[in-house]
């Protein structure tokens, strides 16, 4: 069947070619994402890996599979699109009026995005390798995709290609015209970066999606900041909790600094409304201020992660992905 579809997308037929790539497509957004931290730089990445596909079908040689010629092309993309991605510059604090608390600390991963959770369904149905490290869902995660971005781009490659989606070394090399043994040494280096900074992280599991623990924080959560009640918002933050807000450099880390940043941010005379969805497997909300129009206007996505009955880290990020979680930039008043 697929050697008959390849001989028909060969001959210009665009059915064909999308019976071929549609069943990966999903994953491969996933795997652009990984590698770019941004759901819409994955996005046009993936669409470049499929045009590249689809102008250099004659060339397919079926030596491999077609799933693994594409994340051939989609890596390759991705390095490409690393190199003029992370020359971006970072974004200035641009709340007229306000000044901001003094960070904790600057971040180094400025244009870092979430992902939805609408979008994984699919992406996960085909089994990884027997040489993956990292459970899928984990591999998602925020933290995880923030460690990723950290290394350089080659190492970020063998890594997600050998640890998260479990191809073998000569694969690896083969999809990045090197060596088994630059493979495995890209893969060294990577492991003991990653593993040094996942070392400094807390170890305590989130409670399950959906489960009464995790609803239970979730609306404390709304709660609190739909109130401005910064004490209660507070309480539920671990005592190293992490703030930051890509693609600005700010982060603060504890629940000191945490609270002078939300007592600039949450005044009681503002109306706030979260609206729920989900990123990057853990609850996120939709961000609106009540304005003096009568209509609440965006102010951003909060991706919040969970650890046991507590807060360990929230990150906003601009309104402009709101449209990828199906949100709109501003809701009728109420």
């Amino acid at each position: 069947m697929t050697t008959d579809l390849i001989s028909r997308a060969r001959s210009g037929d665009e059915e064909a070619f999308r019976a071929l790539t549609e069943p990966h497509r999903r994953e491969l957004h996933v795997h652009c994402y990984r590698m770019l931290g941004s759901v819409q730089d994955a996005e046009d990445a993936l669409q470049d890996t499929l045009l590249a596909a689809w102008q250099g079908l004659a060339a397919f040689n079926e030596q491999a599979s077609i799933r693994t010629w594409l994340y051939r092309i989609a890596t390759n993309k991705c390095l490409n699109a690393l190199r003029a991605a992370r020359r971006r510059p970072a974004k200035a604090w641009d709340i007229p009026g306000v000044e901001p608390p003094e960070p904790t600390q600057l971040g180094d991963v400025v244009w870092l995005g979430p992902f939805p959770d609408s979008l994984l369904d699919g992406a996960f149905d085909l089994p990884v390798g027997p040489a993956a490290r990292y459970e899928q869902t984990e591999s998602i995660s925020l933290a995880f995709v923030t460690a990723l971005q950290l290394l350089p781009p080659r190492q970020l490659a063998v890594l997600v290609l050998r640890d998260v989606l479990g191809f073998h070394a000569n694969e690896v090399a083969d999809m990045l015209d090197t060596t088994v043994p630059s493979v495995n040494s890209a893969l060294a280096r990577a492991r003991s970066s990653l593993d040094r900074r996942q070392a400094r992280l807390p170890q305590e599991s989130s409670p399950a999606a959906g489960s009464p623990a995790e609803d239970a924080l979730v609306a404390g959560f709304v709660r609190a900041y739909e109130s401005a009640d910064i004490p209660a918002l507070v309480e539920l933050f671990t005592d190293d909790v992490f703030l930051s807000m890509p693609p600005m450099r700010l982060e603060y880390e504890g629940r000191e600094p945490a609270a002078r940043f939300f007592e600039l941010l949450l005044i009681p005379a503002r109306r706030y409304s979260l609206v729920p969805t989900r990123a990057n497997g853990q609850p996120a909300f939709g961000a609106y201020v009540l304005g003096p129009d009568g209509t609440r206007h965006a102010t951003g996505l909060f991706a919040v992660t969970l650890a046991g009955n507590r807060i360990r880290a929230m990150i906003r990020f601009e309104s402009s992905e709101l449209a990828w979680f199906g949100l709109p930039l501003s809701l009728p008043g109420q």
